[in-house]
């Protein structure tokens, strides 16, 4: 049994080709990220991996959306988003398959 504490992680990333990690893999990474509300990360996509955002606690908003508590946001390659946090929030983040160097910053013209 591996016990470990998620202040120990790089922002809340715990499974995946990084370190520190409980499983090292290329196949998944999964994190449970803390925001304090006015937190944001600008807009970026990936073009491999797919991003799947659960709303644990709190107010986000992605690409001018409100989410909340309960709501899955899947983000496909290519699709493009931001991320605001309305008020102290906890998601837990899913991307397959683990992709190193596949976060680019800014928006992706899907037309």
């Amino acid at each position: 049994m591996k016990v470990s504490k998620l202040e120990s992680m790089f922002k809340g990333w715990f499974v995946g080709n990084f370190e520190p990690t409980l499983i090292k893999t290329n196949d998944v990474e999964v994190a449970v990220k803390e925001y304090k509300k006015g937190d944001f990360e600008e807009s970026h996509y990936h073009k491999v991996a797919t991003e799947i955002t659960v709303i644990m606690s709190g107010r986000v908003m992605m690409n001018g959306i409100e989410y909340t508590k309960g709501d899955i946001v899947v983000i496909e390659p290519n699709e493009s988003t931001d991320f605001f946090a309305l008020e102290d929030s906890i998601n837990t983040v899913v991307k397959f398959p683990g992709a190193n160097n596949d976060k680019y910053i800014g928006k992706i013209n899907n037309d």
